[in-house]
């Protein structure tokens, strides 16, 4: 079976450039940052400096590994969706399920190597520079010079494997599943992150003003109910309310049969929403304040400033490359459903309204819930920061990251369903058929 996968991988490379490229951003992030750990191990590197990178390392190598685990299973569970035919016809022909699987995770592994090792001398070059971040901010000194060892290497590359191999295997035993309902773990993991999440969230007024840790449990807080929501996803969608119109209409009933497809793109955008919101306003908050107050920020607090910026920047481009293959692969699968519409005499542009409006109520859906997570954090920290509810920061922080959710979403569907069309619409029935 291994074999027959090189073999899939040399005849049809372009079904792979989806996870090559999430391995490749995966595996770059964990190196640059795992590369703070080789840099301060060296040898006479003070306590403060050394301190700074182990933190940054510990931090955001953590949140590059979950979301590049995430990234990989979201393009894997589409390419494996894809193939369903081509899986089947294996099967008929005498492969077993494991055998099948096998394939698979070969397939994977051997992309997720190949986008490791694409990703060494980017990660070198990101490394330096994200050194020189800490010491143009004084956070490491400038005689401390940046080193990329064995951490970094084999961190990337045996992290980036295994979420490669452990995603392909979920996508299979997912395939396999077909259209039967998630099970009651994950309905349990999806109540248990709500509940951690709103005790953490209450757990803020315990805090006082001054403390140190305040800005952690209510952004740890929107965290885990932005995941408690995605976890539940394929749910939401199925309640999505029908807007106006026949377009509408079509667009919703889509959604609801689809909603285990589309579950992944909800999950990106509720986490996006809340983790950028929550994360960035409660920042922009704490710095105001601070500002206000004439004092000066500690090198703590320099660092977790620096920290949250680099995860929610991180966040934004895992995601809007998750966006983006997913829903242009979901969106290219469908070639034959816009010819058979078509020659049932939809045109072009009723078409394209569909795609579009289920992309809006999508994008709508999943900033709703993302907003409303983020909002259950912020509102508790600044009530115990300042004496405002809802601070006004929220406006500017929330504007931009729902434009980016937007963007991504509507641009890619629009845009991608755009291409398919420009199939005559018997070809399309003919080729997919």
């Amino acid at each position: 079976m291994f074999v027959l996968a090189m073999r899939s991988i040399r005849q049809r490379p372009g079904r792979f450039l989806a996870t090559l490229l999430s391995a490749f951003l995966g595996a770059a992030i964990i190196m640059t940052f795992n590369s703070m750990y080789d840099t301060a191990g060296q040898p006479g590197v003070d306590s403060v400096s050394a301190e700074t990178l182990y933190t940054a390392a510990g931090v955001v190598g953590g949140y590059g590994t979950l979301l590049v685990f995430f990234a990989v299973a979201s393009t894997l569970t589409v390419n494996v969706r894809q193939r369903a035919a081509e899986l089947e016809l294996l099967r008929c022909s005498g492969a077993t399920p494991a055998q099948l699987k096998r394939m698979v995770v070969g397939e994977a592994a051997v992309v997720a190597l190949v986008g490791s090792a694409l990703a060494i001398v980017p990660a070198m070059l990101g490394g330096r520079a994200l050194l020189e971040v800490f010491q143009d901010s004084g956070q490491v000194a400038d005689s401390v010079d940046h080193s990329f060892g064995v951490i970094a290497l084999m961190s990337g590359i045996d992290i980036t494997l295994l979420a490669a191999a452990g995603a392909a295997f979920l996508a299979m035993r997912r395939a396999a599943r077909g259209h039967r309902r998630p099970g009651r773990g994950r309905t349990f993991l999806a109540y248990a992150a709500l509940a951690a999440g709103a005790a953490a969230v209450c757990s803020t007024f315990a805090f006082s003003e001054t403390d140190s840790a305040l800005m952690a449990p209510p952004v740890y807080g929107s965290i885990l109910l932005s995941v408690g929501c995605a976890l539940l996803a394929a749910r939401l969608l199925k309640g999505v309310p029908v807007p106006g119109g026949a377009s509408g209409w079509l667009a919703v009933q889509n959604l609801r049969e689809r909603s285990g497809q589309l579950a992944g793109i909800l999950t990106s955008l509720i986490l996006f929403t809340a983790v950028s919101t929550a994360t960035l306003t409660i920042q922009r908050v704490e710095s105001d304040a601070v500002e206000a107050a004439g004092m000066v920020k500690s090198v703590e607090a320099k660092n977790l400033e620096t920290l949250n910026f680099t995860v929610v920047g991180i966040i934004v481009v895992f995601v809007c490359v998750m966006l983006v293959n997913s829903l242009y692969a979901a969106t290219s699968y469908r070639g034959r459903e816009f010819g058979q519409q078509r020659l049932a005499g939809a045109t072009p542009g009723q078409v394209l309204s569909v795609v579009g409006t289920e992309a809006l109520v999508l994008t709508v859906t999943g900033v709703l819930f993302g907003t409303l997570a983020a909002l259950a954090g912020i509102v508790p920290f600044t009530m115990v920061r300042g004496d405002a509810v809802v601070p006004g920061q929220v406006i500017g922080v929330w504007a931009v990251v729902v434009s980016i959710a937007a963007v991504a979403t509507l641009g890619t569907s629009l845009v991608t369903a755009r291409r398919v069309l420009r199939t005559p619409a018997v070809q399309a029935v003919a080729v997919t058929a």
